[in-house]
């Protein structure tokens, strides 16, 4: 195991020097029905996968868009399925039902909430293995909870947040919309993997800890 030398907090100023890092594999962006199947079956065979969704901005008082796009990754490989195109497909539901995939995400609540909003899929959303990374770093020391943070003490890199304000229900997504997107699944499947080889503190230290955050 990797002994636990994680920061508790990091600034905005300080990330901000930190080298910028991006998802390099391959990424395939599904908008037609019938390209949902062969990414299933990647999909469905591998023990662990980063997840994240995006939907447009609002910029109104109670005002909510659809989930827009729902990006599903392994350390090397990524889909992005455009759910404005698609649909909330029956597949992308029986990944999340399924309980020999784990799915690693940030605030997962909040993505099926609005996926549950947006969509009256024909098969229930029932989601099983899922593991938000927001419920784990607290016993490791991390008390920032926002992605780019948690990137940024564990890894000394920075994610660019650049493109989370764009129109994911644009016609086509620009290169930097799919980079950031598939950055974000992935990022999180890497932060997961580091967090088990790592020696958690001891639970009298994450109280401490919060206890001094207040």
């Amino acid at each position: 195991m990797l002994e636990n030398k994680f920061a508790h907090h990091i600034d905005k100023e300080t990330i901000q020097t930190l080298p910028l890092t991006a998802f390099s594999g391959k990424v395939f962006v599904i908008e037609k029905e019938e390209q949902v199947q062969s990414a299933y079956d990647y999909l469905i065979n591998q023990p662990v996968i980063g997840v994240d969704t995006e939907a447009r901005p609002s910029f109104e008082k109670d005002v909510h868009y659809e989930t827009s796009l729902i990006q599903m990754a392994t350390l090397d490989t990524c889909f992005l399925f455009r759910l404005n195109k698609i649909g909330l497909h029956p597949l992308i539901i029986a990944i999340f039902n399924t309980p020999n995939v784990k799915k690693v995400g940030l605030a997962f609540k909040n993505d099926f909430i609005g996926l549950r909003r947006g969509y009256k899929p024909t098969v229930a959303l029932t989601p099983k293995a899922c593991v938000d990374i927001q419920s784990m770093v607290n016993d490791y020391g991390i008390l920032d909870l926002s992605l780019q943070k948690i990137t940024a003490i564990m890894f000394g890199e920075k994610i660019s947040k650049a493109q989370q304000l764009s129109n994911w229900e644009d016609k086509t997504l620009t290169e930097a919309q799919i980079s950031y997107a598939a950055t974000d699944a992935w990022i999180t499947l890497r932060i997961y993997n580091r967090l088990l080889e790592t020696e958690p503190l001891y639970p009298d230290e994450v109280a401490k800890l919060k206890a001094e955050k207040g």
